[in-house]
């Protein structure tokens, strides 16, 4: 099962990978040839209209990712959930719990990248123009210095109408062109996000191919099976699916239920990201419920904790660089310092004392 979703892993994160750079070449013509720009998903939004292409790729490979069926990493990571619960019910809640992180975090890169509106237009956009909009980083953080505003607001803004980052909806997005000067000619071109050459769709549309079926390959490590090279028991159909026994109903059952507590949990991440990232007109235009359960002042208050909470830990990166620069690089810095004083004063400070002596 970890070979296999070794496998499987691969094929949806190299389709992530690559739409990723088609995303980045189809922004380049509007922000500029600029990491900090091309890059910045606070800068996109709304790229369904311009690249359809890599937004249904990016879309499948997050889906595949997050453990959806029918793509590639569901039938890998359900055995993985399935025998690690077996094995610890630790590294049951660990896999679980990991699991839903993924579907929440690869769900939040993929709104925030093609749900709404494009976001740059906005902002009336300047290739030589720096600001504190264009200084922000892909978690919401400023690259500028701090100030004593709320560091979350780019992160807390949830628009009602529109899409994340901005709550009003400008009438004259949609008809807003921008023009540049190319460098080797005169010609003018608008500058929107344009959709990749077919020459660079091609690997992009097989790895959708394969994200999409090699979840029924198999990995069948037969013994007796000595004609078979390494390659082809890879790619031969599992055995263990086409068993016929008298338990056949017993087998089934226990994977449906595999099957739902895994989807489930992978669909709360998704709700979860769609709830705090996503645009609230983008797929329930009327979702007046919603609306009206998120109007009562208690519930309203208590949700406005909880969407603190996962915006200060977005905005944190998850913690992680905090933990790992306390844990491990001051400690480390410390050590270094102590190990100088000892070797420069102790190891030779000895020595040269006597020679001065």
């Amino acid at each position: 099962a970890a070979l296999f979703h070794l496998i499987t892993h691969a094929y949806s994160k190299a389709l992530l990978f690559l739409g990723s750079g088609s995303i980045i070449h189809s922004m380049e013509p509007v922000v500029g040839y600029s990491p900090y720009k091309n890059q910045n998903m606070v800068l996109m939004g709304g790229l369904t209209k311009y690249i359809p292409i890599t937004r249904t790729a990016f879309l499948l490979g997050t889906l595949s990712l997050c453990g959806i069926p029918p793509l590639a990493c569901f039938w890998s990571k359900d055995e993985i959930l399935s025998n690690s619960w077996l094995y610890s019910p630790i590294f049951g809640i660990i896999t679980y719990f990991t699991t839903g992180l993924t579907a929440f975090y690869m769900f939040r890169v993929y709104l925030l990248t093609f749900d709404g509106y494009l976001r740059i237009h906005f902002q009336g956009y300047s290739s030589t123009k720096t600001n504190l909009f264009y200084s922000i980083s892909l978690w919401g953080k400023s690259m500028s210095k701090r100030s004593n505003t709320n560091r979350n607001l780019p992160l807390s803004i949830i628009p009602k109408n529109v899409s994340f980052f901005f709550q009003e909806k400008k009438n004259n997005v949609k008809n807003k062109k921008y023009c540049f000067n190319t460098f080797f000619t005169n010609k003018y071109t608008s500058i929107y996000p344009h959709e990749l050459d077919n020459t660079m769709l091609f690997p992009l549309l097989l790895l959708v191919l394969f994200t999409m079926f090699i979840g029924s390959i198999g990995i069948c490590f037969d013994p007796r099976g000595i004609d078979l090279d390494l390659l082809s028991k890879w790619l031969t159909l599992s055995k263990d699916r086409f068993i016929e026994s008298s338990n056949e109903c017993v087998i089934f059952y226990e994977f449906f239920q595999n099957v739902i507590i895994s989807v489930s949990i992978a669909t709360f991440g998704l709700c979860i990201a769609f709830t705090f990232y996503g645009s609230r007109n983008s797929f329930f235009p009327n979702l007046y419920l919603f609306n009206f359960f998120l109007k009562k002042g208690i519930k309203r208050n208590f949700l406005d904790r909880i969407q603190n909470v996962i915006y200060n830990w977005s905005y944190n990166r998850g913690y992680i660089d905090i933990i790992y620069t306390s844990v491990f690089t001051l400690r480390i810095r410390r050590l270094s310092k102590f190990t100088e004083f000892f070797d420069r004063h102790i190891v030779d400070g000895i020595p040269n004392g006597i020679g001065v002596t």
